[in-house]
């Protein structure tokens, strides 16, 4: 059909298919939609004294943004499962790529810093800290700790302009939780290496410029990093369809055949997957406090909408079970920010270990999912509408209760750090190697 054909088609069609989408305000009149961003009432104990001058004043600046450019479009495109690019600019605006990185035009924040400007960018979405997340604390974090001089100083200013968009790739269709097992293979050849496999799951890769691909090397057998260019031959990347969680965020399944690096885009410093794990050391402490900052944002939409909201004559906030489930959520953001503090404060003495990092991720995910199942109640129908904030928190926070080591994964490492006993493999399977 002809362009002109389509549109004379549609001016046919009966005249209520052309109306423009109810404006939910007009529809709920005495509830205001996450458009209109609420107030932070979330720090009840005054935890933002806890921060330096300098992390509170990247706290306001992040805040702002997000309430004023993220929140009257994040609905929209979060239902179409689209990336807003236009919000790129704005979000390059607000320096906070590259995190704790120094030079290179990074910020070079403390981790604290980093780690409450993504909580922040989550309190009011969830996918925009995911893609900044996966960006700066996994792709430009890799290049950083791991990475060639020449490496960085081609790289990471470009990164930290977000001029570039980077992806960082580890797994695969048949290892997640398994991911040390990983099968893509890295061959050496003259001037660089051969890139054979698949990924699954990487979030920003169908628009990343910069792939940051972990395969391994068929003549050690070790893990090994690569920065391969987005238009290399032999790469192909499929946009992952029908997700209910983090649906801005463009997961992507990889495809590598025969897919060239040159020699200086090996990653020198990943030799192995201990290597890997000192960039998901530090990426853990980040994204524990992607729950955090949605659980505000929760409480925050569930408290304006319990004082705007009448039923029987009175404001929902004036119920008792209103009060109690409110009051339970904001315990849990309390004694989640402290959590997430602490884990701060022991990177910076360098104290942090895996099970640290480990457990503070599992369990402030468990009681963000607590928190979003509360606020989801305390809405009613409205719980399960995207416009209110707290249905499409609720849906969010599935894949970060999974990513970055499920809930069960990250308790185990834990639990090997605490008795010294490492319980990831079957009984039977442990015997026999």
């Amino acid at each position: 059909m002809s362009r002109s054909n389509q549109d004379n088609s549609n001016s046919k069609m009966p005249s209520y298919f052309n109306k423009p989408p109810l404006d939910v305000s007009v529809a709920f009149p005495q509830a205001t939609p996450a458009s209109t961003f609420p107030p932070c009432v979330s720090d009840y104990f005054y935890l933002n004294d806890l921060l330096k001058p300098e992390e509170q004043a990247v706290r306001n600046k992040v805040r702002e943004c997000m309430e004023k450019e993220i929140a009257p479009i994040m609905t929209q495109y979060w239902e179409k499962a689209e990336f807003p690019f236009q919000v790129i600019p704005k979000l390059a605006a607000l320096r906070i790529a590259g995190g704790t990185i120094k030079g290179y035009g990074c910020p070079g924040f403390s981790i604290t810093g980093s780690a409450v400007a993504a909580a922040e960018v989550a309190r009011v979405d969830a996918s925009c800290s995911t893609f900044i997340l996966v960006h700066s604390s996994l792709a430009m974090l890799t290049i950083a700790l791991c990475g060639s001089e020449a490496q960085k100083e081609k790289y990471l200013p470009s990164l930290a302009q977000l001029q570039t968009i980077a992806c960082w790739a580890l797994t695969e269709p048949e290892y997640g939780s398994d991911a040390s097992a990983l099968k893509t293979t890295a061959t050496k050849v003259e001037g660089g290496w051969i890139l054979e496999g698949q990924k699954r799951w990487i979030g920003n890769s169908t628009f990343a410029d910069l792939l940051v691909i972990f395969a391994r090397n068929t003549t050690t057998n070790q893990i090994n990093g690569y920065i391969v260019k987005k238009d290399a031959p032999g790469l192909t990347v499929t946009k992952i369809e029908n997700k209910i969680g983090l649906r801005i965020v463009q997961n992507g399944d990889i495809v590598m055949r025969k897919v060239f690096v040159p020699d200086d885009d090996r990653i020198e410093g990943v030799n192995s997957f201990q290597d890997t794990n000192k960039v998901l050391a530090v990426s853990r402490v980040m994204v524990a406090w992607q729950p955090i900052g949605i659980s505000m944002g929760i409480y925050d939409m569930c408290h304006r909408y319990l004082k705007e909201r009448k039923q029987f004559g009175a404001p929902l906030a004036a119920f008792q079970i209103s009060q109690q489930k409110l009051v339970q959520m904001l315990s849990n953001v309390q004694a989640m920010i402290l959590v997430g503090w602490r884990l701060c404060k022991l990177y910076e003495s360098e104290k942090l270990t895996h099970g640290h990092a480990s457990l503070g991720k599992s369990w402030i995910t468990l009681r963000a999912r607590e928190t979003a199942a509360l606020g989801r109640e305390l809405l009613g129908g409205n719980g399960i509408l995207s416009d209110f904030l707290v249905a499409k928190a609720f849906c969010d926070l599935e894949p970060i209760y999974t990513y970055e080591g499920t809930y069960d994964i990250n308790t185990l490492v834990t639990g090997r750090e605490v008795t010294g006993f490492a319980s990831f493999k079957p009984v039977a399977q442990r015997s026999r190697l």
